[in-house]
C-alpha cells in the first residue's frame, strides 16, 4: 500500500490533470467557436442599400430583407 504522503501527491496531480484537460478542451472549443463567427463575409445589396454578412468562402449571398442575390465585398 502506498504511503499517505504519496498517496495525496499522487491524488493532487490527477486532480491538476483533470482541470488542465478541461481547462485545454474548453479553451479549445470556445476559440473554435469564436474563429468561426469572426470569419464572415461582407456583402452589400444593390437593391435596398443593405449591409450583411454570410459565411465564409461564399461568393454570391441573398439579401435577408429583399431577397436579391449580391456578391461579396472585395476590399
Amino acid at each position: 500500500m502506498l504511503e499517505f504522503p504519496i498517496a495525496v501527491v499522487v491524488y493532487c496531480v490527477l486532480v491538476a490533470a483533470v482541470f488542465l484537460g478541461l481547462w485545454l478542451f474548453y479553451d479549445r472549443r470556445d476559440h473554435m467557436r469564436f474563429d468561426r463567427e469572426r470569419r464572415r463575409a461582407t456583402f452589400h445589396c444593390i437593391r435596398c442599400d443593405r449591409l450583411y454578412t454570410g459565411p465564409e468562402g461564399t461568393e454570391l449571398c441573398t439579401c435577408p430583407r429583399c431577397g436579391h442575390e449580391n456578391a461579396r465585398l472585395r476590399f
